[in-house]
């Protein structure tokens, strides 16, 4: 039977389906969240993303962290996974972006999804997050995914 490679995501913080609480919101600290993931053999490099699908413009990519090691499966509360490279997101920072959808815009799906990736990126901090996105895309070998949401 061939190893999988699908990829578990998982926080501390929240289930998945379940609401992100407040403070790793723009309400509350603005820092990401306690993340644990597998990692599938055959990865030598992954990446996540942090994307909101119901944003009132359109897909938002809140944050986008590339080459990162296969041997990190955790990331702490309030921190980049470890020897990642963080490159722009939807507002053309560097940086993670909590979830901070409009008021009265209802409930929002924020999605956590880690690749495993066929080979390292590269990328530059100051990549353009659809250039990150579709590099992630193109190299990944599988992928994972944990969603909570968020409303305000």
């Amino acid at each position: 039977m061939p190893a999988t490679r699908e990829i578990q995501v998982t926080s501390t913080a929240f289930a998945d389906g379940a609401p992100i609480p407040a403070a790793y919101s723009c309400t509350g600290g603005n820092v990401p969240p306690p993340l644990a993931w597998t990692v599938p053999a055959g990865a030598t490099r992954l990446a996540l993303i942090v994307d909101d699908p119901d944003a009132v413009g359109g897909l938002f990519t809140h944050w986008v962290v590339t080459d990162i090691s296969p041997t990190v499966t955790v990331n702490p509360e309030g921190h980049t996974p470890d020897g990642g490279v963080v490159t722009a997101n939807s507002a053309d920072r560097i940086g993670y972006l909590g979830p901070c959808p409009p008021p009265g815009t209802g409930v929002h799906h924020y999605r956590f999804t880690v690749h495993a990736l066929s080979r390292p990126l590269a990328l530059s901090p100051d990549t353009p997050v659809a250039t990150a996105t579709s590099a992630i895309e193109a190299a990944s070998l599988g992928s994972g995914r944990l969603t909570g949401t968020y409303s305000r």
